[in-house]
């Protein structure tokens, strides 16, 4: 007596088809799980049988033996309980097999039968639709997150008992009704800081505004209470809203993890994540023993906050390069190779100083000058030639904590601009496939989609030549610029777009920090090599 039941098990954010069969023979009583069963698999053996016996139904004294094929996937989580006793009643000939054929199940069962939420319910749903089953058969608290799926069926189970009865057509469970509207959505970071809540700052605001527009990295470098961290707290809350498509690849990541909560299915909000500076390099990019998602895959679409970042372990920051570069991060492991998505805007906050208080008027650093630079070598400068904004922060004038009546641009006002911004980028990009915004523009595109004036070309040109800038830096300052070109709704990069690029990338000044350690910031009055005299005065306002 054979009988098989299809289910699925999570390979990085999606889901195979696993199919457990079993097959119930003559022999002495016995209950065997194989096909590479972890921990929490093995042992479902024994809830299954306790919530068949206290559900009603009786198991003839049969030697028992369920197979999870393919028997080289290695099987992890607590999804198969429910197939399992499913399987385990079709052998015992208390169910037929083709209402099982229709399906792809997946539950944890109580002792009494009740079915409890599981993780990655929505890679299942997609698995099944993918494989052209005609619906899911999920726990009633992961129904709203399987609806996600179109064209897909989906049954919310309380516990064994409604599956059979459902399957024997006793008592039909009717398809969950699918929610179009927002208010199963989650927010991961609760409700988004507002920009207006920051005085003054306006040089770091339109940085964050140009960031937000483009998708770039950012770092800031100033001494503590700045606004580092104020500002990017808020940056997520001026970021265009999510397509479903993105939405989507978000809630996959979080459904693996089980991130998502009671009552919960589409991730709506950009997340924003702020490890602290401890974070192993496998807690930020994924790994340990069963390869899960992290920090990085977790801000996929968002934003990854690193707070004092030369605090970080070396090798830690030093496993950013590659995923920042990709989009993608490659988990190789012994018996598994997995993917995760991690299309991140990586914004970094450090002090000038350990003490923080290099070079801020008013206040006196004591660090020697040695320690200084160890400080900032500690921030590797390939992973700087990854970030395209690098700015210098200043503490807040009195005026702006003291004025009552302070009227500052709401993140509603950024976030108008920014997506104007976005669309512009979308248009210009619709037939260049995964290409979303300017930070994921390739190189070989960059000259197609970036027309110069002849002003423009030349501030680059000196630019490049006087900072001896790297080739991957170049491009970068074309994508910031065409960002800036865009906000402003120019045709083409002007000189202007151009100058406020270069402004934007402090650390690639050659001597910067040699001129600091004289006592005295660089100026701003004065006119950089790449602009022209008829430049030299702000270049925009407010600046």
């Amino acid at each position: 007596m054979l009988a098989r039941v299809r289910s699925g098990a999570l390979m990085g954010i999606d889901a195979v088809v696993v199919e457990c069969e079993v097959d119930m023979a003559l022999g002495l009583p016995y209950f065997n799980v194989v096909g590479l069963p972890e921990g929490a698999v093995r042992e479902s053996k024994v809830r299954v049988v306790s919530a068949l016996k206290n559900t009603g139904f009786e198991l003839p004294q049969k030697r028992i033996t369920v197979n999870l094929a393919p028997a080289d996937l290695r099987k992890d989580g607590v999804a198969f309980e429910l197939p399992i006793a499913l399987g385990v009643l079709a052998a015992a000939r208390l169910l037929e097999d083709g209402p099982l054929a229709r399906y792809l199940f997946g539950g944890e069962l109580s002792l009494d039968g009740t079915l409890k939420p599981i993780k990655g319910v929505l890679p299942l749903a997609v698995a099944a639709r993918d494989k052209g089953f005609e619906g899911v058969m999920v726990p009633a608290a992961n129904a709203a997150e399987a609806s996600l799926v179109e064209g897909l069926r989906v049954h919310p189970v309380g516990s064994l008992r409604d599956a059979v009865d459902h399957l024997t057509g006793t008592r039909p469970i009717p398809p969950f009704a699918r929610d179009t509207g927002t208010a199963s959505a989650r927010q991961p970071t609760g409700a988004t800081p507002d920009m207006a809540d920051v005085r003054g700052q306006p040089e770091l605001k339109l940085a964050l505004e140009l960031a937000a527009a483009g998708g770039h990295n950012v770092l800031m470098c100033g001494p503590p209470g700045s606004g580092k961290t104020m500002l990017a707290r808020r940056l997520p809350g001026i970021l265009p809203e999510m397509t479903f498509a993105e939405a989507l690849e978000v809630t996959k990541v979080y459904s693996v993890l089980g991130l998502l909560g009671d009552g919960h299915a589409l991730v709506r909000e950009r997340p924003f994540r702020a490890p602290h500076h401890t974070l192993s390099d496998a807690g930020l990019v994924g790994g340990g023993p069963t390869a899960r998602p992290g920090e990085l895959s977790l801000a996929h679409h968002g934003v990854l906050f690193l707070d004092e970042l030369p605090e970080f372990r070396r090798n830690v920051l030093e496993v950013l390069r590659q995923p920042l570069e990709e989009g993608v991060i490659h988990l190789a492991r012994a018996t598994q190779n997995i993917t995760y998505p991690c299309q991140v805007m990586l914004v970094a906050a450090m002090n000038p100083c350990p003490c923080g208080y290099f070079n801020v008027p008013g206040h006196t650093c004591r660090c020697p000058e040695h320690r200084v630079f160890d400080y900032h070598a500690r921030v590797s400068g390939p992973l700087l030639d990854r970030v395209d904004i690098t700015l210098q922060t200043r503490p807040v004038e009195y005026h702006h904590l003291a004025s009552p009546e302070a009227r500052e641009p709401s993140s509603r006002h950024y976030r108008e601009r920014v997506e104007a911004a976005r669309r512009r980028q979308r248009e210009r990009f619709r037939d260049e496939p995964g290409v979303h915004c300017n930070a994921q523009l390739p190189s070989h595109l960059l000259r197609r989609h970036c027309v110069l004036s002849p002003r423009a070309e030349r501030m680059l040109e000196l630019a490049v030549r006087h900072h001896g800038l790297s080739a991957r830096a170049h491009d970068r300052l074309l994508k910031l610029a065409l960002t800036r070109a865009d906000l402003e709704g120019h045709g083409r990069i002007e000189d202007v777009d151009m100058q406020l690029a270069i402004d934007c990338r402090v650390l690639d000044r050659r001597g910067w920090l040699h001129a600091n350690t004289e006592g005295a910031p660089p100026s701003r009055g004065a006119s950089p090599p790449w602009r022209a005299p008829s430049d030299a005065g702000p270049h925009r306002e407010g600046a």
